[in-house]
Formats: structure tokens, C-alpha cells, sequence
């Protein structure tokens, strides 16, 4: 058998009758940017979150620059950053001229809240949380933490659509949650979109501007601003898979679980899911000594994985200018040796993940 790693056209057949109505209503429409389907997609997926206010993006990226721009936060300042996240977390940081400041995981993937403290400076200015794999990070300790140091709190929700901290959504507990619905996302567009959500009512003005030109009125440039919009097509698309939240979440869940009670093999180390932190498996990532070999032996039976992520933030080229050593961040680099995704995507089949056990249940490190 062979078992891609992700196959979307999967998730657009589930339901493709909705999807291709969608399309065609908006086409015919006549209104392709800042219109009617975007305004109803900001308020349904603030609905779905229990944010006050949502503004539609390009991408997650976008939301991670315009959020920090927004906060002013830019030359001199320091925010403090997960060390084992994708690059695009720390370019959001850095392409406002701050600099990331680097803290180690936890066991369950996400940011060390005991690390924290240790890093904070007077040019210290916010916390960036990022939600890895799906599972939100122990936010009660990061907010207080914010909160004594009075710093701003960003959280990059792009693999936790709807996962919850104690029972509150990622996303609502800092000043701006940032979302990507890149297609491979549990809530994913069909091309690259993204959103900030927020509570502050300010903040919401200002980011509106920022994604058009810096107006609120055509030709009206009140503040250096770019072109970040979400477009009508994505944001109809993306309505009709808000609507399939729960039973997609519920298929995931149901597919992780079984990964979890039946992957039996010494080899392998499963992930780990903290008491009061709700996890909607965007990836399913296990550590193993030998990963090399495992991944080799994985593809030679014809299933396919991915690492996520090789080369840390603080290794790579791009960042070769912070002067991180190898050996800086020694349970990030460890993470990064030695973890590696298995699939786990809308429309898998039962078939497909039965097989996946049986054959990770045979390897031999």
C-alpha cells in the first residue's frame, strides 16, 4: 500500500457539491476583494472563537508582521520566541527589525514556561507563544508570566484552529491571536490566507488599515500600510470548511487516537498531552533515536512522512547574523534529530492508518 503524507483533494471531495457552489456564487458575484464573503467569514470564525473582532489576511505570516507592527514593536526590542517553531514565527519578529530571543520546549513541544523568566530583558517588549502540532501551550503560567513583566502576549495559532488552554481558546488569550489557513491547516483556504483576531477594539482599526494601504478611505493613506487581504474566493471556501469543523476535528481525533493505543514498539516515543490543554492534531509527531532509518524503513513500505522541523530558526542561514551556536539550544536541536511526522489528514482512511500501526509496530531500531 501506499499512503501519501497529506493528499488535499481528499478534503475538497468530501464536499466538493458545496465547495464548487461556493466557488461559482462568488465568481458570478462580480465582488472579488473586500466584500460581503470576507466580512461573513471574520464574523463567523470570530463566533467560532469568541474573539471580538477578526480581520481577514493573505497569510499567516502577514498576521505574525502586522501584529507586532501593529503593537509598535520593531528596532531596539526583543521578543521572546519558541526555539523550535517554523522560521515564519521569528520572521514575523524580525521583519519589524526586533530581534527573537530564543526559549527551549517543553515535553509536550511547546514553549518552556520555566525558561521564560531567565530571558526577559528591560528591551524585553512581548511573548510570542506558538501552539505546536495542534496543542495549545500551558497558557495560564505564559499570560501570567506577560502579565507581571507587563509585556505584550502574541500567540501563532496556525496548527491550533480551536484548541483550548483550561477550557479558553488559543488565539483569545494575548492581544492578538494569529491565524494561517494555508491549505494543509485543519481549517485550510485553497491557496495562502491568514487572519489576526483580537479583543482591543484599537488594535482592530489599526490592523484594517495596515492590510490596505495603510486607509480606511480609498486614497486616504493615514499610515504606512501594505496589501494583505483576504480574498472573497478563499473566504467563501473557507466558510464552507468552518462549517465542517467539528466533524473533520472529530475524524482527526478519532485517527490520532488510534495512533496513540495501538502504536505498540519501544522504538518509538509518542506525543504527550498535558492534563488541561486540548489538542486538535494538526500533525502527529513521534520522537524516535534512530530517525534516519525509521523514515528510510517508513518509505520503502510505500508511507510517506515529513520532519517537522530539520534546521531549528536559530541554525539556519537566514539567522546566521544572531550568532547561535550549535549546542545553544541542546533539547531543540535534540527535537529537531529526532522527531518526525506521520500522516494524519482530512480523508485519510481507516485502511490507510491501520496499516501505518502495523508497519511502524514492525520496526527495528
Amino acid at each position: 500500500m501506499k499512503v501519501n503524507f497529506n493528499q488535499l483533494d481528499r478534503g475538497y471531495l468530501k464536499f466538493k457539491a458545496e465547495y464548487d457552489r461556493a466557488a461559482i456564487e462568488t465568481l458570478e458575484s462580480g465582488w472579488y476583494i473586500l466584500g460581503s464573503r470576507g466580512e461573513k467569514f471574520e464574523r463567523e470564525f470570530s463566533n467560532f472563537l469568541g474573539s471580538k473582532y477578526c480581520i481577514g489576511l493573505n497569510s499567516g505570516l502577514d498576521a505574525l508582521i502586522l501584529a507586532f507592527r501593529a503593537l509598535g514593536i520593531g528596532k531596539g526590542d526583543e521578543v521572546i520566541v519558541p526555539a523550535n517553531t517554523y522560521i515564519a514565527s521569528v520572521i514575523g519578529v524580525t521583519e519589524n527589525d526586533a530581534t527573537p530571543v530564543f526559549v527551549e520546549p517543553d515535553e509536550y513541544y511547546n514553549l518552556d514556561t520555566t525558561k521564560i523568566e531567565e530571558k526577559i530583558t528591560e528591551r524585553t517588549k512581548a511573548i510570542l507563544v506558538v501552539h505546536l502540532y495542534g496543542q495549545a501551550a500551558d497558557m495560564v503560567n505564559i499570560k501570567a508570566t506577560a502579565d507581571k513583566y507587563n509585556l505584550y502576549l502574541v500567540e501563532d495559532c496556525a496548527q491550533s484552529h480551536g484548541a483550548s488552554f483550561n477550557g479558553k481558546v488559543t488565539g483569545t488569550w494575548g492581544d492578538i491571536g494569529c491565524f494561517s489557513f494555508y491549505p494543509t491547516k485543519n481549517i485550510g483556504a485553497f491557496g495562502d490566507s491568514g487572519a489576526i483576531v483580537t479583543n482591543n477594539s484599537q488594535l482592530y482599526e489599526k490592523i484594517k488599515m495596515l492590510r490596505n494601504y495603510g486607509s480606511k478611505v480609498k486614497y486616504q493613506n493615514e499610515i504606512l500600510g501594505v496589501n494583505s487581504r483576504l480574498d472573497e474566493m478563499q473566504a467563501a471556501l473557507l466558510s464552507v470548511k468552518l462549517g465542517h469543523y467539528l466533524e473533520l476535528r472529530a475524524e482527526r481525533e478519532s485517527f490520532a487516537n488510534e495512533y496513540l493505543n495501538r502504536i505498540k514498539n519501544p522504538f518509538i516515543t509518542l506525543p504527550k498531552i498535558r492534563e488541561i490543554s486540548e489538542h486538535v492534531w494538526h500533525l502527529f509527531v513521534v520522537k524516535v533515536d534512530e530517525r534516519d532509518k525509521f523514515q528510510k524503513y517508513l518509505g520503502d513500505n510505500g508511507i510517506a512522512t515529513q520532519i517537522h522541523y530539520p534546521i531549528p530558526p536559530h541554525l539556519s542561514e537566514a539567522y546566521g547574523y544572531l550568532d547561535e551556536n550549535e549546542g545553544n539550544l541542546p533539547i531543540t536541536e535534540s527535537y529537531a534529530n529526532h522527531i518526525i511526522s506521520l500522516p494524519l489528514f482530512d480523508g485519510i482512511t481507516k485502511e490507510e492508518v491501520d496499516y501505518i500501526i502495523s508497519i511502524v509496530n514492525e520496526f527495528q531500531g
